[in-house]
């Protein structure tokens, strides 16, 4: 099964080692790519610079290498493609899509009582619009960051994941204005992966489930910013010991690669696939044939499958 044209990536933020999850996101792009004869890039997410750590990035590229996972062109690094996110804001500033907001979060957490907003998507505050043009923009206040101005008329995004089915979202009511960059100056994530992954031509976008909640932003980014939307799959998490997501952040311990198969199958079982003995490559080749097949029962129509 050949996808014509098929490009993915992984993309990870160096903020730490690469631990189980974000080995299964890893894997799971690899092969999506593998399987449908595409090419898979490596983009490294270092806009956040407070807090990644100096040589991760590295360290991240050298783990992926030991375990088969080796980038179809040179490995692209955010932190050296500001003057891109500078245009799209441009863009989006000259044909009226961002406006400039001087809101501190203190400021908009005070105005969520007022509004009589309920604490949605894990609790973050839903932009209530304060410095839009038609609220009389900043009201002499500096500006701190751009936001997207979101049309209530086209907010509510549909799109269909190919492992969790039809998704909608309406972003004014849940997100809000959202912003494309910072109060500190550094370029907000949802603008740099939109900006990127147009600019390396990703037609398949593979990673997480905890990122599908940013996928309608993303969206409407693409929308206003003329670009080509990406097919999307969110895999499943990889858990803690405390039920939650298993992240840097809740001290995931980074990968033991003295054998790296055995960090592989762990993944590879994570995703429906099968343990395999041998050599990286013996397992690799089994668990594409195992993806690509995935792929066409999944393109099969129901009654075709039935029949014997």
């Amino acid at each position: 099964m050949t996808q014509a044209g098929y490009r993915g990536r992984f993309a990870p933020s160096p903020t730490g080692a690469l631990h189980a999850g974000s080995l299964l996101a890893a894997l799971a792009s690899w092969l999506d790519a593998r399987a449908q004869g595409g090419i898979w890039l490596v983009r490294i997410e270092d806009i956040d610079h407070p807090r990644c750590v100096p040589g991760v990035d590295r360290l991240i590229v050298q783990q992926l290498a030991a375990c088969g996972l080796h980038s179809d062109e040179p490995v692209c690094w955010q932190s050296q493609r500001n003057a891109h996110y500078r245009c799209a804001l441009q863009q989006l500033v000259a044909s009226g899509q961002a406006y400039p907001c001087g809101c501190s979060r203190q400021q908009i957490e005070a105005a969520q009582p007022a509004r009589g907003a309920p604490r949605a998507r894990h609790q973050a505050a839903v932009y209530p619009g304060t410095c839009r043009p038609e609220n009389a923009g900043l009201r002499g206040k500096p500006a701190r960051a751009w936001r997207l101005q979101v049309d209530p008329a086209t907010a509510m995004v549909a799109w269909t994941d190919r492992r969790l089915g039809p998704q909608t979202q309406n972003v004014a009511a849940e997100v809000g204005d959202f912003v494309l960059q910072r109060a500190d100056g550094l370029w907000a994530y949802q603008l740099a992966v939109v900006v990127d992954d147009a600019a390396q031509g990703i037609t398949h976008v593979v990673r997480g489930q905890d990122l599908a909640d940013n996928t309608p932003r993303q969206l409407l980014l693409q929308q206003a910013l003329g670009l080509p939307r990406p097919r999307y799959l969110h895999t499943p998490l990889v858990l803690g010991a405390n039920g939650e997501k298993l992240s840097k952040q809740n001290g995931a311990q980074a990968l033991d690669l003295s054998d790296p198969l055995a960090a592989l199958n762990q993944a590879a079982q994570r995703l429906g696939l099968p343990a395999v003995s041998g050599t990286l490559v013996q397992a690799q080749a089994v668990w594409v044939q195992a993806w690509r097949r995935r792929l066409e029962c999944a393109q099969t129509p129901p009654a075709a499958q039935q029949q014997p």
